[in-house]
């Protein structure tokens, strides 16, 4: 888990090899069953399964989960997926929320590599 913040609101990214729908639905559950991360106001995540079906889940935060995929097709990683929680610190971010979205995939990928 690496965290980042912005104006109070702290960031984490998750991740770990799937191969399924079901798989990606468990790895998010077991995440989830740590308490901070059952408590983060999102718990974004996306993948591109190894037969190229992309999912993703916003998980409240509208258009991040895309942001998660674009980044996923870019550096062509499939079977794998990146979860970015975020804990809401009480100022909005605009914008610059899915910023730290690619920020935070950004260091997991950078940590893969």
């Amino acid at each position: 888990m690496n965290a980042l913040t912005d104006r109070g609101s702290k960031y984490a990214v998750s991740g770990g090899p799937v191969t399924t729908q079901d798989d990606a639905k468990a790895f998010v559950k077991q995440l989830c069953r740590n308490k901070k991360f059952a408590k983060a106001t999102h718990n974004t995540w996306a993948v591109i399964l190894p037969d190229g079906t992309p999912i993703k889940n916003d998980d409240g935060e509208s258009g991040a989960g895309i942001v998660i995929l674009r980044m996923l097709d870019r550096e062509d990683l499939t079977g794998h997926i990146i979860v970015v929680t975020r804990w809401f610190g009480g100022t909005k971010l605009g914008g610059d929320r899915f910023r730290r979205v690619q920020d935070a995939v950004r260091v997991y990928l950078d940590d893969l590599a």
